[in-house]
């Protein structure tokens, strides 16, 4: 079937009072999220009826704008599964190991063996602890291998073990299955069909992706995932997964309340896994490290996709519960449906607070370059730079020796797009009260991370922390969709 241009086929629309939804409840969602001082919200699409009520992004994120997704990106992985389920190519109840015959002879325990393509899929492989340093120390050049070289404690499908081997071996297969890169499968079958624009993903080994991690794509995207789930795997009319595939997926396949040290502390991951979603206290979901969510709500006809940067997963979606669950279903009001839009419209980051000038004048600052106190930072050296029109420039060096120069906006956020060595950024900085320390905080717009450094005039100091510490690569230039 060929598919109209992405860029042509926006999300249809409506006003939240339109769909039944209460805008005020969307509100206070927001306001929740902006209260918080342990979450920092990017993004947040709201769908009722598969039309867009509500969608803001927090300057100086922005919807065209890609962002790491972590383990949402499973989902993702496990939809090409689907289609590939569909297209007769992919058998739930085949071993893992008949789908890689070149190593078959290697694996000999039983377990091993009996390791099932449901299995891997709802994170049930029987394996007690995570095994992606085993796999990759076992064998470094082929990570199937090496998973499946180290024999599950348990029978498969009796245990839920969140093991992100099991979702780089489902991705794996489908390469196999359908003789292409997962990407180009994804991009045919499903990133066009849905409209999704730019979506790209890191690679663990060469032609192969992470699976379990690694996709950066817009909230947007996010959000029509969502909604062809909702829709039981059909798009405008057309069947994309099949039937049972969805029924499967979205359904509890393994508990999960096994080994959980304060279950209370998180109910909304002790509910059941289906093939690379949770189940929660209302509906299902994919997520992602730092607060990437694709909330599906059935019984309320709707899907919110949020993008953040936060540890406190449990308390961003206690607040969505709390404040835009009730909304969903509820009377509006064409009122309350402006205000909301208005408030949407002016979403934004806080920006570094203080003084505006230095002390000393900027010859005091740019004189020599700062060096942090202590080892293992994130950079291992700074300097500043002042141009023509007075407008500050961070240079970031890396223990490797290579350089970030970033833009600051001073009480505001300077954005600055990526090239072809550095990744997009925006950075905002000011000076303590007396000007003889300087904080700046450097916004990586691909991802959930911000680097927050600080540089004290004295003894020409360097300080630098990660808000969110990268799970993957630390490296400063590296904070960016693969391109």
């Amino acid at each position: 079937m060929t598919h109209p241009p992405i860029s042509a086929r926006a999300l249809p629309a409506a006003a939240p009072s339109e769909m039944d939804v209460d805008a005020r409840g969307i509100a206070r969602f927001v306001d929740a999220l902006d209260a918080h001082p342990g979450i920092e919200p990017h993004s947040l699409m709201v769908l009722r009826g598969g039309r867009t009520v509500a969608e803001g992004w927090w300057a100086p994120y922005g919807p065209d704008r890609v962002h790491l997704l972590y383990s949402l990106s499973k989902s993702f992985a496990a939809t090409a599964a689907g289609l590939a389920y569909g297209d007769g190519l992919l058998d739930l109840d085949a071993p893992v190991v008949s789908y890689f015959p070149e190593f078959a002879d290697d694996i000999t325990d039983p377990r091993s063996r009996g390791i099932l393509v449901r299995h891997i899929a709802a994170m049930a492989s029987g394996h007690l602890e995570e095994q992606i340093v085993v796999a990759h120390r076992t064998d470094r050049v082929e990570p199937v291998r090496g998973f499946l070289l180290n024999p599950p404690e348990r029978d498969p499908g009796t245990v839920f073990t969140y093991n992100q081997p099991n979702t780089y071996t489902l991705a794996a297969i489908v390469s196999k299955v359908t003789g292409r890169h997962i990407d180009d499968y994804l991009r045919e079958r499903l990133y066009g069909p849905l409209g999704i624009g730019e979506a790209l993903w890191t690679e663990q080994t060469p032609g192969r992706v992470m699976g379990f991690s690694g996709l950066h794509t817009a909230t947007d995207a996010i959000a029509r995932l969502g909604q062809l789930y909702l829709n039981g795997g059909v798009w405008q009319g057309e069947r994309l997964l099949s039937e049972s595939w969805v029924r499967e997926a979205t359904r509890c396949q393994v508990e999960t309340d096994r080994r959980s040290p304060a279950p209370d502390e998180s109910p909304d991951w002790q509910l059941g896994y289906g093939f690379q979603f949770w189940m929660g206290r209302h509906g299902f979901r994919g997520d992602g490290a730092y607060g990437q969510f694709c909330l599906v709500l059935p019984e309320r006809d709707a899907v919110v996709a949020i993008t953040a940067a936060t540890e406190q997963m449990q308390d961003l979606l206690d607040a969505a519960w709390e404040h835009l669950l009730p909304a969903l279903g509820a009377k509006g009001t064409p009122e309350a449906d402006s205000e909301l839009a208005d408030r949407l419209g002016e979403l934004a980051l806080p920006p570094v607070t203080g003084a505006a000038a230095p002390r000393g004048g900027a010859h005091a600052w740019t004189s020599a370059p700062f060096t942090p106190a202590a080892q293992e930072e994130p950079a291992a050296g700074a300097s500043l730079a002042t141009g023509p029109d007075g407008t500050w420039t961070l240079t970031l060096v890396e223990p490797s020796g290579a350089r970030l120069a970033v833009p600051l906006g001073v009480g505001g956020w300077a954005v600055t797009e990526g090239t072809a060595d550095a990744p997009p950024v925006a950075a905002g900085a000011a000076w303590d009260t007396d000007g003889a320390v300087l904080r700046a905080a450097v916004q990586f717009l691909e991802t959930p991370h911000r680097l927050d450094t600080v540089l004290t005039l004295e003894d020409r100091r360097l300080s630098t922390s990660w808000s969110t510490v990268p799970l993957r690569r630390a490296s400063l230039l590296d904070q960016r969709a693969p391109r």
